[in-house]
């Protein structure tokens, strides 16, 4: 059984990437999932002068572990703007200083979503760009639009028959290729 590392790209505690995480999750039975939360890893806005005063932060070294122990990972990024959050973002910085190739070996599933019709297409986009340059391999990507018209965060269900049946293949196929 392989590890998979899950979370959201999101600091908002009413985060609908969150409720996709946790959903997501939640149709993966037979995986080993750990379901992490990146604000339980503070970490303070890179700067490169900031890197030079003072020695990594322990956050970014266990969060850094967290991930080289996973086989994979499932990322859900919120978009901000029409780009990728800066909370993110900054993790990105910070696991790219420690260690460039900090997603060596690890197929990922990126998925996003938002209240508007192309559910953060944008920031999803980003991040399907830049993570393969950290070596991580991805291996799907679903953006789910208008979460709160077509999920039940009450019953913890997609209502939208066609968005169900398009993630659930998409976790099927994430599945599959992580057990390769």
């Amino acid at each position: 059984m392989k590890k998979i590392l899950a979370f959201s790209g999101s600091n908002s505690s009413t985060s609908i990437n969150e409720k996709l995480v946790d959903y997501t999750v939640s149709l993966l039975p037979k995986q080993a999932v750990k379901r992490i939360k990146l604000t339980e890893f503070p970490l303070p806005i890179f700067s490169e002068d900031l890197e030079k005063q003072e020695p990594y932060p322990i956050h970014l070294i266990q969060l850094k572990n967290e991930i080289k122990e996973a086989d994979a990972l499932l990322i859900s990024v919120n978009e901000h703007n029409g780009a990728v959050s800066a909370f993110f973002k900054n993790y990105i910085d910070w696991l790219s200083r420690i260690e460039y190739k900090f997603l060596a070996g690890k197929k990922i599933l990126l998925m996003s979503t938002s209240p508007g019709k192309r559910g953060g297409a944008s920031a999803l986009d980003y991040v399907k760009n830049v993570l393969p340059r950290f070596d991580g391999e991805i291996i799907e990507s679903f953006s789910f639009p208008s979460f709160s018209e077509n999920f039940s965060v009450e019953q913890n269900i997609v209502t939208n028959e066609v968005l169900r049946l398009g993630l659930h293949d998409v976790i099927q196929n994430f599945a599959h290729q992580i057990d390769v």
